[in-house]
C-alpha cells in the first residue's frame, strides 16, 4: 500500500513536471512570436504598399549604375531591388520571368549579393529589436552585399570560370496576387513562423537539458574566439545561421530580455546573422537559378566570418566599455 502511494506520488510529480515544461515552452513561444509579429506585420503592410505604388521599379532605376561595379547587366538591378525590399523568393520570381540569358558567374555574383542582403525592412526591424539599430544594420548589409559581389566578380574574372550560360531549374510565371490572396499568404506564413518558433524553443530547452550546447560551443570555439563571442550566444546563433534571422533574431530578443546574452555578444551575433542565415534554404534557392554552390555556400561562410571578425574587433575596441 505504501509503495503504491509512493508510485502514485512519483507519477503525479512527473506529470506535473512535464506539464510545467510544455506550458513554459508554449508561454515563451507565444511571447517570442508576439514580439516578432509586432515588428513584422507593420513592415509587411508597408512593403506591400511600396510594391503597389511602384517603389521597387524606382529603386531599381537608382541601382542600375551599381550593377556595373559588380560586372552585372543593368536589368538585374530589378532582381536585387525586389530582393532587398521583399525577399529572395520575390527576386526569384522576377529573374525567372526575364527573357535574357546569364552566365554562371553573373548569377553566382547576384545570388551571393541576394543572400547577404534581402528583406531589409523586416529583418532590419528584427535586428533593431535585438540591439542593432537601423543606421548600422541596413548600411552594413548593403555594403557587405556589394563588397561580396565585387570580390566574387573579380575572382571569376581572374580565374575565367563560370562563363558558360547558367541553367535555371525554375520557371515561374509572374502573377500579382490580389489583396485577399496576399493577406491569406501572409497569415499562412505567420502561422508557420509560430510553429517553427515553438519547435525551436523546445529544441533550445532540450539542448540545455542534455548539455549539448556545451558540445556545440566546443566545436565552434575557434570561430567564437575569432568573433569574441561568449558561449551563451552559441545556440541561438547556430539556429539563426541554419534556419533564418527571423527565428534566430526572435530567440536572441527573448534571450536578451532574460539577460542571458551580453550586449556586445548580441551585437556581434546580429552582425553575423545579417550576412549568414538560412544557410540551407536560401542557398538552395539561389542554386535553383544557376548559382555556383561553392561560391554561395562556402564563399559566403568564409566571407561572413571574416567580415564579422573585423566589425567585432572595431566594436569591442572602441565602443565596449
Amino acid at each position: 500500500m505504501h509503495s503504491s502511494k509512493n508510485a502514485m506520488d512519483i507519477y503525479k510529480f512527473i506529470m506535473k513536471s512535464v506539464l510545467n515544461f510544455f506550458s513554459q515552452i508554449i508561454k515563451e513561444s507565444l511571447s517570442c512570436t508576439w514580439t516578432l509579429f509586432k515588428i513584422m506585420i507593420p513592415a509587411l503592410i508597408v512593403i506591400k504598399l511600396l510594391q503597389e505604388f511602384g517603389a521597387i521599379e524606382y529603386l531599381s532605376a537608382l541601382m542600375s549604375p551599381v550593377m556595373h561595379w559588380v560586372n552585372l547587366p543593368a536589368e538585374l538591378s530589378l532582381v536585387w531591388a525586389t530582393t532587398l525590399l521583399i525577399n529572395i523568393y520575390a527576386g526569384l520570381i522576377v529573374i525567372a520571368g526575364m527573357d535574357g540569358s546569364f552566365t554562371v558567374s553573373q548569377i553566382s555574383v547576384l545570388g551571393g549579393m541576394m543572400l547577404v542582403a534581402h528583406a531589409l525592412p523586416i529583418e532590419g526591424a528584427i535586428a533593431r529589436a535585438a540591439g542593432c539599430p537601423w543606421f548600422v544594420s541596413i548600411p552594413q548589409r548593403l555594403i557587405a552585399s556589394l563588397l561580396f559581389g565585387f570580390i566574387l566578380s573579380k575572382i571569376y574574372q581572374y580565374i575565367g570560370f563560370g562563363q558558360s550560360e547558367c541553367c535555371m531549374a525554375i520557371d515561374i510565371q509572374q502573377q500579382a496576387p490580389s489583396w485577399m490572396g496576399w493577406l491569406l499568404l501572409q497569415l499562412k506564413s505567420l502561422g508557420l513562423i509560430f510553429v517553427i518558433i515553438l519547435a525551436l524553443v523546445f529544441l533550445l530547452k532540450l539542448l540545455k537539458i542534455l548539455n549539448i550546447e556545451k558540445l556545440m560551443g566546443f566545436i565552434l570555439s575557434p570561430a567564437l574566439r575569432l568573433l569574441g563571442m561568449a558561449k551563451s550566444a552559441t545556440n541561438v546563433t547556430i539556429i539563426g545561421i541554419t534556419l533564418g534571422l527571423t527565428y534566430g533574431g526572435g530567440l536572441l530578443i527573448a534571450e536578451s530580455q532574460k539577460g542571458v546574452i551580453r550586449k556586445e555578444d548580441m551585437f556581434v551575433a546580429i552582425i553575423l546573422l545579417n550576412m549568414l542565415h538560412s544557410l540551407i534554404e536560401d542557398t538552395l534557392l539561389v542554386i535553383l537559378i544557376g548559382a555556383d554552390f561553392y561560391s554561395v555556400f562556402f564563399g559566403r561562410i568564409i566571407y561572413a566570418i571574416l567580415f564579422t571578425s573585423l566589425i567585432s574587433l572595431v566594436y569591442r575596441r572602441f565602443f565596449v566599455r
